[in-house]
């Protein structure tokens, strides 16, 4: 997964709530909830986790609009898991 040559994943996270505001980069936490952009193009989606006491967001961007819209699907089926769990699902049989 990839936006212009560079890679999407691991999540950069941004604090929303909670009891500490820390910036959180990797796999980290439990997916609550994942959202497409309601912008044109619609190639980037948002994941919500909460981790130790706060929650977070972070920005999705892909290439292609048609697979951004498939991780979506694929990942509000993961909601409750870690991300840890989610980023070792084998997406090759999506390409």
């Amino acid at each position: 997964m990839s936006y212009r040559g560079l890679p999407s994943w691991p999540p950069a996270w941004t604090w929303i709530d909670g009891v500490e505001n820390k910036p959180r980069r990797g796999e980290i936490g439990t997916l609550r909830a994942v959202t497409l952009t309601k912008l044109n193009p619609a190639n980037r989606c948002y994941l919500y986790i909460d981790h130790e006491g706060s929650s977070y967001i972070s920005c999705l961007l892909f290439d292609d609009e048609a697979f951004c819209r498939h991780i979506v699907k694929l990942l509000e089926g993961y909601c409750n898991r870690t991300i840890a769990e989610i980023g070792g699902i084998d997406l090759s049989c999506t390409l």
